[in-house]
């Protein structure tokens, strides 16, 4: 019987000899250092939460590999539309554990981990590792993260052009593929096992870039280069009061460097097919069901900005204020929106290979555009409406250990309706870190972009509705009506026609 990793064995398991680089050093030890520390912790959660009897029959289901043992239900291939819901109370379930902040959660990855059951042959002459990755993945929940993106370095030019730069393959070997160039940008890699490289909607022309592998986070030639940490920031200039949010779920964004990485056989899925490269995006079905996961982290998240809300109009005393209560309303209209477009795509599945299904993409498709016009208009709400409350608050907690200022901010930051100064400070900071800070300022780029650029958002909805005959038949719809009529009036018999 195989199970999971616990949260202990998933801290332990991050100590092995990555490479990974901030502020000019190396970090020894990922599971110690006050950049990943408590975001390592806030992963061990969701780990320790599959162990749990109490969240057994949201958190886990039977392995479909023969194993005997349990796994989080989205690393599995869905087969019915029981099974969707399922995945989708288990995406939830884990997002609500870090607030919904956690946009690279393991179960991320397992949007491509879960069909390799289902789709292994599209892989070949690589099935087999398909098939043994799958295996392994659920068995374990493996945490992966990806980096599918060329640098913005030269994107005027062909990627083959840009060889110093972009992923691609140096040479082949008995043992593998040595590939160097770099990525970006690998979410979550310091707290994560693996990374998955592929390109998505890339024109690549030639074989040395024509690679989709996995190249573990230990392996010699990685090379992972940090991006400012803010869990790290908050831990040298205040305390949990002050930082709640970015002191422990920053995933933080790496530059992802490969040296001379030596790719194993066993890692490769698709190397040297340029049809297959390309198709895979679309094939795949990691589309999909990515949306399908963010659609539903988004929705989780949008609660809990909600309910922030409330409760910050509460403190300042303008809950009750008819224009505030509308911009509320939007806030929730949001949220029921995600919502909608995630039950949507669970409960109206499109069949796909060997009796899998996949989550309806027309729904997840709306939720890449909706996405990127939704966050940035609920922020702009908090904003608007709680206005100076955001910043009218004291430096840090250690204010309210100091017996000279402590009275006067006990009678000048209080809340309204008798709540008082240390309740509203800490709704304040909380909001603010999540829509104000450097954190907040990085997930509303995150919510903006990790799904697409806001101009292919569009454009890949136009073209699948297009190749799917869905516009041809909007426009004969459009049409039935046009030939109802003309210049001498009615043409349909049932209408009364105009006298002349």
């Amino acid at each position: 019987m195989t199970r999971p990793l616990t949260g202990e064995e998933y801290v332990e398991s991050l100590r092995d000899d990555r490479a990974v680089f901030l502020n000019g050093e190396r970090v020894k030890d990922v599971t110690t250092h006050p950049a990943f520390r408590n975001p390592v912790r806030m992963t061990a959660r969701l780990y320790d939460a599959l162990h749990d009897p109490a969240n057994r029959e949201v958190l886990t289901a039977p392995t479909d590999t023969g194993s005997g043992g349990f796994t989080h239900p989205f690393y599995r291939t869905p087969h019915t539309v029981e099974d969707m819901v399922a995945d989708q109370r288990a995406i939830a379930a884990w997002a609500r554990m870090s607030y919904g902040w956690m946009g690279r959660s393991p179960d991320y990855k397992a949007s491509f981990l879960g069909t390799l059951g289902a789709n292994a042959d599209f892989y070949a002459p690589y099935s087999d590792n398909a098939e043994r990755w799958y295996r392994e993945s659920q068995e374990k929940v493996l945490f992966w993260n990806h980096a599918i993106v060329h640098p913005p370095v030269d994107r005027n030019r062909a990627p083959d052009e840009v060889a110093d730069v972009y992923i691609r393959v140096e040479r082949e070997t008995d043992a593998g593929l040595i590939v160097s160039g770099a990525k970006v940008v690998a979410t979550g890699s310091a707290l994560s096992h693996y990374n998955f490289i592929a390109h998505f909607g890339l024109p690549i022309r030639k074989k040395e870039f024509a690679l989709i592998a996995t190249v573990p986070m230990g392996a010699a030639g990685v090379k992972l280069i940090c991006r400012p940490s803010y869990s790290a920031t908050a831990a040298a200039v205040g305390t949990p009061f002050d930082y709640p949010l970015s002191s422990r779920l920053d995933e933080n964004d790496t530059i992802l460097v490969l040296d001379k990485v030596l790719v194993p056989w066993e890692n490769v899925f698709v190397y040297g097919n340029l049809g297959k490269v390309q198709m895979f995006a679309s094939q795949s079905g990691f589309a999909e069901r990515f949306t399908f996961h963010g659609c539903t982290r988004l929705a989780v998240k949008l609660e809990f900005l909600a309910g922030l809300l409330a409760k910050a109009l509460e403190l300042t005393g303008t809950k009750d204020f008819r224009g505030v209560q509308s911009r509320l309303g939007e806030v929730l209209a949001w949220r029921n929106l995600f919502w909608g477009l995630s039950d949507a795509a669970a409960r109206n599945p499109v069949q796909w290979k060997n009796g899998a299904l996949l989550p309806n993409p027309q729904y997840g498709m709306a939720y890449r555009w909706f996405m990127q016009i939704g966050y940035p208009r609920v922020k702009e709400i908090i904003q608007q409406d709680v206005a100076s409350g955001l910043i009218y608050v004291n430096s840090s907690a250690e204010d309210f250990h100091n017996p000279e200022i402590r009275p006067y901010l006990d009678r000048y930051l209080r809340g309204s309706d008798g709540s008082d100064a240390e309740q509203r400070v800490k709704v304040m900071k909380l909001l603010w870190d999540a829509t104000g800070t450097e954190f907040g300022g990085r997930h509303e780029l995150y919510e903006r972009n990790y799904a697409g650029n806001h101009e292919n958002t569009r454009v890949e909805l136009l073209h699948a509705q297009t190749a799917s005959g869905l516009l041809d038949g909007y426009k004969a719809f459009a049409e039935q009506c046009l030939a109802e009529y003309d210049l001498d009036g009615w043409t349909a018999p049932d209408l009364w026609a105009p006298e002349r």
